[in-house]
């Protein structure tokens, strides 16, 4: 088994614990020359809860990630990274990340932030970060913590 990382996930879901990671990444990707796939999966879980979910909500939260994620690409470029890519999913984020997207694109790390949801979500749901550990095919870096900059 290597010890060097060469196709880095980054799941992103415009919290701080996210962007977070995204930083740890650039960092690890740097060190690694590897390539960065940065993930935003919108969650149709959500939908339920719209009586009459209607397209336009879907492509409005589908823009809405593409513009965070291209400026999220633009930072990775700007910080000396090469291959930065993205992707933008429908689903469930702990199911998608680690069973799907993971797999299709030979993921050998991803990198999350610690929470997302609040207490009531996580204990009725589970948190997405305890999925992907659980679940990836990959080695798994849970961020709690911003990035040192030494």
């Amino acid at each position: 088994m290597g010890l060097k990382y060469q196709n880095i996930l980054v799941a992103i879901d415009g919290s701080k614990e996210a962007d977070w990671a995204f930083q740890k990444g650039i960092e690890i990707a740097k060190r690694n020359g590897a390539r960065m796939l940065l993930v935003h999966v919108i969650d149709t879980r959500a939908f339920a809860l719209i009586e009459a979910y209607d397209t336009v909500i879907g492509d409005q939260a589908e823009k809405q990630a593409k513009v965070m994620l291209e400026n999220y690409q633009k930072k990775a470029v700007e910080a000396g990274l090469t291959d930065v890519q993205f992707e933008i999913e429908f689903g469930s984020p702990k199911i998608r990340i680690p069973r799907d997207i993971a797999k299709k694109h030979q993921v050998d790390l991803i990198l999350c932030g610690a929470t997302g949801m609040n207490v009531v979500e996580r204990f009725f749901i589970g948190s997405v970060s305890e999925h992907i550990t659980r679940y990836a095919p990959c080695d798994v870096l849970i961020v709690r913590t911003i990035k040192d900059d030494d």
